[in-house]
């Protein structure tokens, strides 16, 4: 089952342009993507109201959609406005619309219920904003396995240094003993792991030439129900600092955001925003390259521990130590859950 009253991302702002719109499935609901004439976004369920024809086989047009079966036209707000060969336009020739939000780059959709989105809600990440002072790339991976295992994934750093060993982990025992701090957020958890006077991994010396030792720092905030906010940074063993955010001279930010497709399948919307090296454009293009293969590696793992889960079950399954930040973000989607349940029986 999955929740529903709350925005997923449907979509990076710039796949959205020109004649050809969108289609995804995101919580098992096919829908359409697109900009009207205007420029604002609309997002319908996609099929056509006169002979369900998927309206994503269509073309965008300045008053929305028109399909591309028999030419009737739908607006961003689901109403028909145009059937070709008569004026008269039943009441009922419209189409499902869903809430929709713009924010940050990303273009954010609701499937529950409509009175419940409240755009105020949506995740700040302004850094999409600023490429001068924060550089960045993005991307979005299709993923064949349940949304939250991908949000497990990067909430326990603990597998960097057996996964991704070759890349941003590092030594496994560095990440096993790092100091950790866990603390409860408003909307969701955040945690703070430093990693001191440990080797650099290979991607960190590309990047910022690291000859010795360093102290590293990672924090990563989990926003419910599925987007997770990342800075990660690196100084010289032993330097002197005020402030990491602004001392260290190696800093990235890293946006993490997951949209269920289906019941065992979704979208992982990811950017990595350069914090060194900003008028070098090859730093930025060399980070994401870095970066890129360590997701493509969870995605490879996530999908085989989803073909087990869906063979096996979880039944049997256990909690270790590294587990604290991951079951808290549980226990808070878990919540979500069971009053987006209540409601519905009432």
């Amino acid at each position: 089952m999955l929740l529903r009253n709350a925005w997923y991302i449907a979509a990076w702002a710039d796949e959205l342009r020109g004649e050809q719109p969108l289609a995804r499935r995101i919580c098992n609901e096919p829908i359409v993507l697109f900009r009207d004439g205007g420029g604002r976004v609309g997002a319908l369920a996609d099929r056509c109201c006169h002979r369900a024809a998927p309206l994503s086989m269509g073309t965008v047009v300045a008053e929305g959609i028109q399909c591309g079966y028999h030419g009737l036209i739908i607006n961003r707000s689901g109403a028909c406005v145009h059937i070709p060969g008569q004026r008269q336009i039943p009441e009922d020739a419209r189409v499902r619309s869903y809430p929709v939000g713009e924010k940050d780059q990303l273009v954010w959709i609701w499937t529950g219920e409509p009175a419940q989105a409240d755009p105020a809600t949506l995740v700040d990440f302004p850094y999409h904003n600023d490429p001068k002072t924060w550089p960045n790339r993005h991307d979005v991976y299709p993923i064949k396995a349940h949304y939250m295992l991908m949000v497990d994934n990067l909430m326990d750093l603990t597998h960097l240094g057996y996964l991704h060993a070759r890349t941003v982990g590092g030594n496994p025992a560095a990440h096993v003993d790092a100091e950790m701090k866990t603390v409860r957020t408003p909307t969701g958890v955040k945690f703070t792991r430093w990693m001191r006077n440990s080797l650099p991994p290979p991607s960190y010396v590309k990047a910022a030439g690291f000859t010795g030792r360093v102290d590293r720092c990672q924090e990563f905030e989990f926003v419910a129900p599925s987007t997770v906010l990342q800075w990660t940074g690196a100084i010289e063993a032993g330097t002197a600092f005020a402030d990491p955010e602004r001392d260290f001279r190696f800093q990235f930010r890293l946006f993490h955001g997951l949209t269920p497709e289906t019941d065992t399948s979704c979208y992982y919307f990811w950017s990595v925003a350069n914090g060194y090296r900003q008028d070098d454009p090859s730093a930025t293009e060399q980070l994401y390259q870095e970066i890129a293969p360590t997701f493509v590696e969870d995605r490879v793992m996530v999908e085989a521990q989803q073909a087990r889960i869906s063979e096996l079950g979880e039944a049997g399954l256990v909690d270790i130590a590294s587990d604290t930040a991951r079951m808290q973000m549980r226990r808070i989607g878990e919540r979500l859950m069971a009053k987006e349940l209540a409601v519905a029986a009432k």
